[in-house]
């Protein structure tokens, strides 16, 4: 999923452009001009705003006055002044020197997500940018040219410097991109394509990597990934019921009732609609000795709806940054007029400590369903009338015993993840940036979690149909039902010990395709 050699996806004349108007983005619009090429264009209206916005500022910068990124040095240079004669090249040399990222370079998705919610800043009107500046982005995307940007490198507070830096270094022909999977220099690219490099004039070059738009646009993708693996994961909790043969009691909405958070009640609901016309609890309605299930079942809904509640406010963060302008400084146009503000909205906090959060809930999400994997295997529950690591004869075969072994893993690696990389600062810039989100590593830790988070659900899933094979002819849930029809049209039932990986895989896959989402209402 994450494989940063993977072609752009292409440019789909068919398919209908998202049109830039200065509103906020969705992630579904992010998810579909990062990974499925869907083209973009800037709204005639906002290209007319964006050019009154230029003037205004070059109108109030000709008073011979300093402004901050306009006519200075920057950072903890911004005392000195820069004679009008160099405002040009102050922009040249602010990219090519801030184009200092390490490390292995960023899928070409999170890439196109970067500079699709740039883009959608700059439309906004309050950058002093031409129009130009947005169309050259934007022509590169519906091109499928993409920068080449090292993962490392911001520390999500004074924007994300050094990764926008190597795509401001591509927009202006000298930066390295890949074109259908192949490496080259940007210039060259461009004219492939009839496009020329954008020449950076006064405060162009700071508006292009001054803001959270890496952190952003990354973290509507892990966003968009995690909800399609929460659906996956009721969906295996609920399996997973049936296959161990628990109470579906605890699922009783007069529980969550009285407890009084939305999370859980929505949960149990969903749950009770993905087990309705179960005949497998049914079939142990009378004479069961159990009295209560373990937590890992009869609390789920519980833990389940405290991390879906926290993904909740994670979503409200990210549509809000996608709304957002995170420029500095500010251009406010005013009767023709432009108010020039030095503030700090490129700083990466309202998007790190909720990318933060949601490794915590990816983490709780996993654990719990490596317990119920743990469960089903281990069969120290005698009811559930399943054989030890559901193997067709156990000893002879060992079924899916390690499984549950990569599971734990994976879990393993997950609390590791949960350390929250928002709550260590590191001065930069002469302790002139004095207090950092480091907001891109939360995201990307939140993107392994998620992950993670996959490859765990997956594994309860093929438990989880397998353990449903031992209670034929009995059926359980319609949805469930469908849920383990889907499955079994790509992994087929064990009958004797095969290598477990390529068919976790093959769910993995139908979980980042969203092949079950529309089973989760």
């Amino acid at each position: 999923m994450s494989n940063s050699s993977r072609p752009s996806p292409p440019h789909r004349l068919t398919s209908h452009p998202l049109v830039l108007r200065g509103q906020a983005l969705t992630i579904a619009e992010v998810v579909s001009v990062a990974r499925h090429g869907r083209p973009v264009a800037l709204d005639a209206g906002a290209a007319e705003r964006l050019t009154h916005s230029r003037r205004a500022l070059l109108d109030t910068v000709s008073d011979g006055q300093a402004y901050y990124g306009v006519n200075t040095g920057f950072g903890s240079l911004s005392r000195t002044r820069v004679d009008d004669r160099g405002l040009g090249e102050l922009q040249r040399n602010l990219i090519r020197s801030h184009a200092s990222g390490i490390g292995t370079s960023l899928p070409d998705e999170v890439v196109r997500a970067m500079m699709l919610a740039l883009a959608a800043s700059l439309s906004r009107g309050v950058s002093g940018v031409r129009p130009q500046l947005v169309e050259t982005i934007l022509a590169c995307l519906n091109a499928g040219i993409v920068p080449v940007v090292p993962e490392i490198g911001s520390v999500g507070a004074s924007g994300d410097l050094a990764p926008l830096s190597h795509v401001a270094l591509a927009l202006i022909g000298e930066g390295p991109v890949r074109m259908g999977g192949v490496e080259m220099r940007s210039s060259e690219a461009m004219a492939q394509h009839g496009l020329a490099p954008i020449e950076l004039e006064a405060k162009e070059g700071l508006a292009l990597i001054n803001g959270t738009h890496l952190m952003c646009g990354r973290a509507a993708l892990v966003y968009h990934d995690y909800e399609r693996v929460f659906d996956a994961a009721l969906l295996a909790g609920a399996m997973s019921m049936d296959a161990c043969r628990v109470t579906h009691r605890f699922l009783d909405p007069r529980v969550f009732e009285v407890r009084g958070h939305q999370g859980g009640g929505i949960v149990a609901a969903r749950l009770r609609d993905l087990l309705a016309g179960s005949e497998i609890v049914q079939s142990h309605a009378e004479n069961d000795p159990r009295v209560q299930d373990p937590y890992s079942f009869r609390c789920a809904p519980g833990v389940l709806g405290a991390a879906w509640q926290l993904a909740q406010n994670v979503h409200a963060a990210i549509e809000a940054e996608l709304s957002a302008v995170s420029d500095n400084p500010l251009v406010f146009v005013e009767g023709g007029e432009a108010d020039i503000v030095s503030a700090g909205n490129f700083h990466g906090m309202p998007i790190a400590l909720p990318m933060d959060t949601l490794s915590l809930s990816a983490c709780h999400v996993s654990g719990i369903a490596e317990r119920r994997i743990f469960h089903m295997l281990s069969v120290f529950d005698p009811e559930s009338g399943l054989k030890p690591f559901l193997s067709p004869r156990p000893g002879l075969h060992s079924g899916y015993m390690v499984v549950q072994y990569a599971a734990a893993a994976a879990c393993n690696e997950l609390i590791g993840l949960c350390t929250p990389a928002s709550v260590i600062n590191l001065p930069t810039c002469a302790e002139m940036e004095d207090y950092n989100s480091f907001g891109p590593r939360c995201v990307a830790k939140a993107s392994r979690g998620v992950e993670l988070m996959r490859a765990v659900v997956a594994a309860e899933l093929l438990c989880a149909a397998q353990g449903l094979e031992a209670h034929r002819p009995l059926k359980s849930g319609v949805k469930v039902e469908e849920t383990h029809a889907l499955i079994r049209r790509h992994v087929a039932p064990l009958d004797a010990d095969r290598p477990p990986a390529p068919d976790l895989r093959a769910i993995e896959t139908l979980i980042a395709d969203g092949a079950f989402a529309g089973l989760v209402s």
